[in-house]
């Protein structure tokens, strides 16, 4: 049987954040941390939730790239482009 794209979680520091989740994506939560408990060691949803949010990040590739363009511009002492967001009429950075 394929190995679960997440894997072993490593041990971290935390942070709390509360967030609402629709029923849906929570029953699916709870179905996958089933499985990952069974291929691996007992584990909670709220443990897995971060680790799958980072390999998000990790492979969006606009988001490495827009990261990787701010973090050249901060070497080089500019502003990254991110920062120069234009504000709409009600200054919410809509245009």
């Amino acid at each position: 049987m394929p190995e679960l794209k997440l894997g072993r979680l490593p041990k971290v520091g935390v942070a709390r954040l509360t967030i609402a989740l629709p029923e849906p994506l929570k029953e699916e939560l709870d179905q996958y941390a089933g499985e990952h408990s069974r291929l691996y060691e007992p584990v909670e949803v709220a443990a897995l939730i971060p680790h799958m949010l980072e390999a998000f990040l990790r492979s969006d590739r606009g988001w490495r790239g827009r990261k990787a363009k701010a973090s050249r511009a901060r070497q080089r002492g500019a502003a990254p482009a991110s920062d120069k967001t234009q504000s709409g009429p009600d200054g919410d950075g809509s245009s």
